[in-house]
């Protein structure tokens, strides 16, 4: 789902409804505008339920849609408030989309820049295994003998019989970022090992915890859902403790917080420290962990693509020279010549 669009979305919609336009109209009105797709399957199942009476908690368990949607949009409706509850998932989903969108650039710049590197590689082995080398060897080659070569194309004629490794060498990587994109549960493993998307996982859990607390439900059933929503092992195993520690009748958050792995001590605090006010406590982690996890995309994205740029660079440019050094021998026959 394009969390952009969706945000924007649930923003018209509550806009329409706060200007009394009823909610299958204005959800009718809507469809007819999105793209093709099943965003747009969706709200027309949605609408059509809708219109023949469903009622809206039915309506929406039979679709589709993110369970902390669901779930805030039923708390809306029953407290007769809609609009108050799409503005706050717009919020949610559109502040998802701009700190991911930053992360996910992390990862899609190098992975096009060693695809990229990888056909220049493959390109200049093809030339030269199949046309440079066995014309080298024909025509100029044989007018010399080895100890006539110059230095530099001694040095690069083994390398050039084995240029294959060029491609290797990018292929090995761009292979290994392909099977993380293709797996879930690695890309969750991997991911959560990098500072910035880790704590971009630990704003999006505290804004959710926010966003439950907020529309009344209790903070163990809180962190069921949250636990249900997540799809990394260390944030579930920690989620799954809290709700160990909170069904032995545990209340002060340090307590409930306490063992667990993937929280931070200074996550722990910052919700600790709003006592009563967990709802408070988890908008403030998400405020700070939102900065913070934007910071150091920005940061990596400056410091890590200039350099693997120049490390790939460096290596197609060493493929490059070694081509050339073939022809240093055109140097050396002239000097004979001379």
């Amino acid at each position: 789902m394009n969390l952009d669009e969706f945000a924007f979305f649930n923003q018209q919609l509550a806009a329409m409804l706060r200007d009394g336009i009823p909610l299958e109209g204005a959800l009718r009105q809507l469809t007819a505008g999105l793209a093709a797709g099943k965003f747009r399957d969706e709200t027309a199942a949605l609408e059509r339920d809708l219109t023949q009476g469903t009622p809206l908690a039915e309506a929406l368990a039979r679709r589709e849609l993110p369970e902390l949607y669901r779930r805030l949009l039923h708390i809306g409706a029953k407290s007769n408030d809609l609009p108050a509850a799409l503005t706050l998932l717009a919020d949610y989903y559109q502040r998802q989309h701009t700190v991911w969108i930053k992360l996910k650039g992390l990862l899609v710049y190098p992975v096009l820049i060693l695809g990229a590197a990888f056909l220049v590689s493959l390109l200049l082995w093809w030339l030269t295994s199949r046309y440079i080398l066995p014309t080298w060897f024909d025509s100029i080659g044989s007018w010399l003998d080895g100890s006539s070569l110059p230095a530099a194309t001694r040095l690069a004629i083994p390398l050039l019989l084995n240029s294959w490794i060029f491609p290797l060498l990018f292929a090995l990587p761009l292979i290994g970022a392909l099977w993380l994109a293709c797996s879930a549960a690695l890309r969750a493993k991997f991911l959560d090992r990098l500072p910035a998307f880790r704590e971009a996982r630990l704003a999006q859990t505290a804004l959710a915890a926010n966003l439950l607390l907020k529309g009344g439900i209790p903070f163990p059933e809180t962190v069921g859902l949250l636990e249900s929503m997540q799809s990394g092992e260390g944030l579930r195993a920690d989620l799954a403790t809290w709700r160990e520690h909170l069904a032995r009748g545990v209340t002060r958050f340090a307590s409930v917080a306490a063992g667990g792995k993937f929280f931070p001590p200074l996550f722990v605090w910052l919700v600790d420290s709003a006592r009563e006010n967990l709802s408070g406590g988890f908008a403030q982690a998400a405020e700070i962990y939102e900065a913070r996890a934007a910071h150091r995309s920005e940061t990596l994205m400056y410091a890590a693509l200039p350099v693997a740029v120049l490390c790939v660079g460096a290596l197609v440019l060493v493929q490059a020279y070694l081509v050339g050094s073939l022809y240093l021998v055109f140097i050396s026959v002239m000097n004979s010549i001379g």
